[in-house]
């Protein structure tokens, strides 16, 4: 049912969701290149796509969407509107944001919550993952507080993902604005932003928690080297 309601008001959404991040005169330079991009490594493939993000703002997950297609090819390419784990408290703070998360195609997440609670989480996005939808998480777990990717405080979620869909696609995403110091809850406005994508293929011989972590591992450690060549080569994207 959330699917379908999304579906059908995704341009609604969407434009309503740009004009907001264009009034707070956000900007992505080179869009249009990651569009083609995105285009380009997802191409005419069909099955499971796992987007994999750092993660700095409440908004990341808006800003990554902008960023990978326009309005219209997520109403002709369904596949393509990612679903998102999104913090359930950040989502449930008022009936105006529930129905912003509702029609975002978010699945609240209780952090810190039982086992039994991740584990549903975890069932639901290997539901939508079967049935060839696309995923973005934050492999990180919560926003970064030490301001780059942490690479040595995160979870194992995204390791269990792959575990349990082998056949997803792994795609990285590094999103991150000009004058991001540290994580916050929004970009300043005016705010410039850096996106880069790369395939990821991890692999592991081992199974369990221990194959969780290592395939963690490799995702969080390929966000970290796309991020080293942020600090590298931003201001070649001013």
């Amino acid at each position: 049912m959330q699917e379908a309601v999304a579906q059908a008001l995704i341009l609604l959404t969407y434009f309503s969701l740009e004009g907001w991040l264009r009034f707070r005169r956000y900007r992505i330079p080179t869009q249009r290149r990651i569009r083609a991009e995105f285009a380009a490594l997802v191409g005419d493939e069909r099955g499971p796509l796992l987007i994999c993000a750092n993660h700095l703002t409440l908004i990341d997950s808006l800003v990554i969407q902008w960023a990978l297609a326009p309005g219209w090819r997520l109403f002709v390419r369904p596949a393509w509107f990612t679903w998102n784990l999104a913090d359930k408290h950040n989502i449930t703070k008022n009936v105006f944001v529930r129905i912003l998360g509702y029609l975002g195609k978010c699945v609240p997440v209780l952090r810190k919550g039982p086992p039994e609670e991740a584990r549903r989480t975890l069932d639901k996005v290997a539901c939508l993952l079967s049935r060839g939808q696309s995923v973005l998480v934050f492999p990180e777990g919560r926003r970064s507080r030490v301001g780059r990717v942490d690479t040595e405080n995160f979870t194992y979620g995204v390791g269990r993902i792959v575990q349990e869909t082998p056949s997803a696609r792994v795609l990285c995403v590094f999103a991150r604005g000009l004058g991001q110091r540290e994580y916050g809850n929004y970009p300043h406005p005016g705010e410039t932003f850096f996106v880069r994508l790369k395939r990821c293929a991890p692999t592991t011989s081992f199974r369990g928690m221990r194959g969780d972590r290592d395939l963690s591992t490799q995702i969080v450690g390929q966000l970290s080297k796309m991020e080293q060549e942020y600090f590298e080569n931003a201001i070649l994207d001013r």
